[in-house]
């Protein structure tokens, strides 16, 4: 059963995690002159559809393994533009494993909110 309290946490560290990479992104003194503001948003809303994502998806897996896969499965869309810089496409997917860890951890473990019928420890 879907619960508004996960979808929610996972929500808004979804968002909380897309200005947390734009500010990795605009950290690049050469990155922050050339990042369009469509670029920009869609590295915040790609991070955002993460989290909402994990907030209403009900894989059955281990909480951790949760958050790594749908990490993956969010930053390969993103990573496809960019495959011509194979550096930041790979970094793009590992750090959507990151976040997806993240998101999931705060969600599940520190406000306890995983899908009915798992457990923190699942």
């Amino acid at each position: 059963m879907l619960t508004s309290k996960r979808v929610i946490i996972a929500t808004i560290s979804g968002v909380v995690f897309g200005f947390v990479c734009l500010g990795f992104a605009l950290s690049n003194p050469d990155s922050s002159e050339t990042l369009s503001s469509t670029v920009r948003w869609s590295i915040v809303i790609g991070r955002t559809m993460l989290g909402f994502m994990i907030g209403i998806s009900a894989l059955r897996l281990k909480w951790w393994l949760h958050g790594i896969v749908l990490g993956i499965i969010a930053s390969i869309p993103m990573a496809v533009p960019i495959i011509d810089n194979t550096v930041i496409a790979v970094s793009t997917v590992v750090m959507g494993i990151v976040y997806g860890f993240l998101i999931e951890l705060i969600t599940s473990v520190l406000f306890k909110s995983s899908p009915a019928g798992f457990t923190s420890g699942n």
